[in-house]
């Protein structure tokens, strides 16, 4: 995926404001495949991606404490409440490279590290979008239990469940976009 080359893209036509979309794995019982979370952090288990514009020459420190938009997630709370969704306000998302699934072991310890979801795509296209002060917010799909549950996640299982989720999505985009100003600066604009 060229994230760098997709996140300059948004900036450079003006975009403020980005909701990303993705399937994830459960790490918890209580999140069950159909929920939707809204992450708010992430655990980088990655290791082959550049994270940054600044390559060569310069080095920019930018915090990700707070990585996700909190403005957005209260928008997106607050739209799914009115449409009755099933979802989860907040999210620990460990982020791995992929494309093989997880190990039981890894699983396990991903549980251990109070993680509720698990996917490939996350990190580093949060980051990019901090380093280019894009508000930026995840609405995450969860398809499956990841492998800790005793069952193998299969791509057909994933496919599934996300083509379920996606009338469920699209009703959220449509329905929260109407609610985000786009002119209204954030914090994430200016850091």
């Amino acid at each position: 995926v060229p994230y760098q080359a997709n996140i300059w893209a948004i900036k450079e036509l003006g975009v403020t404001k980005l909701f990303s979309v993705s399937a994830v794995g459960s790490l918890r019982e209580d999140f069950k495949p159909g929920d939707l979370v809204f992450t708010d952090q992430f655990i980088d288990r990655t290791t082959n991606r550049k994270q940054s514009f600044y390559e060569t020459g310069k080095v920019c420190h930018i915090s990700v404490a707070e990585p996700f938009c909190v403005n957005l997630i209260k928008k997106l709370i607050s739209s799914a409440k009115e449409l009755t969704l099933s979802f989860h306000e907040s999210g620990t998302c460990v982020v791995i490279e992929g494309p093989r699934f997880s190990t039981k072991a890894e699983s396990e310890l991903y549980r251990k590290w109070n993680a509720d979801i698990i996917n490939m795509t996350l990190v580093p296209e949060c980051v990019l979008a901090r380093e280019a002060e894009i508000c930026y917010a995840n609405i995450a799909m969860v398809t499956d239990y990841d492998v800790w549950r005793g069952s193998h996640v299969s791509n057909e299982e994933v496919l599934k469940t996300m083509k379920s989720n996606i009338e469920k999505v699209q009703r959220l985009l449509m329905h929260v976009i109407k609610e985000v100003d786009d002119q209204n600066i954030c914090t994430c604009n200016t850091r």
